[in-house]
């Protein structure tokens, strides 16, 4: 009896034992999405009413433009680009002043970073979803002078129209070039606030001028949002190119 015990507890032992094991292979299968397969009808039902409101929502006419706001209208401004920046500078500076009690001097984003025009006609929510479909923050960095000499430069050889808010006024003839800010001549003595977006003050698209700032302030805004809050509170949209950025 004894022996048959023992025997019992060494198999249980064993058995209990954990065995490694290993991939041995990986199988896929393909499922084709079709008009053969049928929806759900609880689950058709338990969602039809949240998509009814979203598209309501994204379908809303909140503004209207005369013309076609496109990225691809100027060689180094655009008009939707300049409405971007323009927009963004007007809906963020009051947030910074209220924080800093300073004004933002000017705002610039990238050529990349608009991701569709806006047709002539009614705008709605959709449209500036599709302007933005990031979820991009607003951010102002402080910048040296050198800093801002860099961004300069950024401009002068990327040679894309970028989003650059009406305050810069950048001309640049041969190998030399004129800045104003605000109407007055480049300073090289003092900083100045410029509104970007968090992506790109992380070095986005290349923009390493915007790291390591003096000082980084968040002002918990995203793009989207501007644009939209921007669009509602006008009943038409306005934008022309104005030379902010020319070659001569």
């Amino acid at each position: 009896m004894k022996k048959v015990l023992f025997s019992f507890c060494l198999l249980f032992l064993f058995s209990c034992k954990e065995e490694k094991k290993s991939l041995v292979k990986i199988t896929a299968k393909s499922i084709k999405v079709d008009s053969t397969l049928t929806s759900d009808e609880n689950i058709e039902n338990v969602i039809a009413p949240f998509r009814d409101k979203m598209q309501a929502s994204i379908n809303t006419v909140i503004t209207y433009t005369k013309k076609d706001l496109v990225r691809t209208d100027g060689e180094l401004e655009s008009s939707l680009g300049n409405l971007m920046a323009d927009l963004s500078f007007e809906r963020a500076n009051p947030i910074f002043t209220e924080k800093t009690n300073k004004n933002i001097d000017f705002a610039m984003f990238n050529y990349g970073g608009i991701r569709a025009g806006i047709p002539a006609g009614e705008v709605t929510n959709k449209h500036a979803f599709e302007l933005m479909p990031f979820e991009n923050s607003l951010v102002v960095v402080e910048l040296t002078p050198e800093k801002i000499e860099e961004l300069v430069v950024y401009l002068i050889k990327n040679n894309k129209a970028h989003p650059l808010s009406k305050q810069i006024k950048l001309n640049v003839k041969n190998e030399d070039y004129s800045l104003s800010i605000n109407g007055v001549s480049f300073d090289k003595s003092r900083n100045y606030f410029v509104l970007t977006s968090d992506y790109l003050q992380s070095g986005g698209d290349k923009m390493d001028f915007f790291k390591n700032p003096v000082n980084l302030y968040k002002l918990d805004y995203k793009v989207r949002d501007a644009i939209i809050d921007y669009f509602k509170s006008k009943d038409t949209l306005e934008s022309n190119l104005d030379g902010r950025f020319k070659k001569q």
